[in-house]
């Protein structure tokens, strides 16, 4: 029996990724300001949002591993979508910020 993908799922990963994104970025303009602690504490919070992205994505997989397959809508596939993008964009932020350091120093 295939159920829909719960709505909760697909809006927490689009808003979480996105939170991650947005936090990330913040980070980036802090350290472009050189204001290193600032950027810091943004990078965290852009952790914490894309664990929580991510503890959800994993819920939907232990619901579809334990035997309850879900309709892959189009807003689903986005969410996937916004999640990856969100993942690559911080990892290259972080190169980013960290040679910022670098060259303040």
């Amino acid at each position: 029996m295939e159920v829909i993908v719960p709505d909760q799922i697909i809006m927490g990963l689009i808003l979480n990724a996105g939170d991650a994104k947005q936090h990330i970025y913040q980070a980036l303009h802090h350290a472009k300001q050189g204001r290193f602690a600032e950027s810091e504490n943004e990078m965290a919070l852009a952790d914490t949002a894309l664990l929580e992205a991510h503890n959800l994505q994993t819920q939907f997989l232990a619901q579809e591993a334990g035997g309850t397959k879900a309709d892959i809508t189009a807003l689903f596939v986005h969410s996937q979508d916004h999640l990856m993008t969100s993942i690559t964009e911080i990892n290259l932020v972080k190169e980013l910020i960290e040679l910022r350091k670098e060259l303040a120093s």
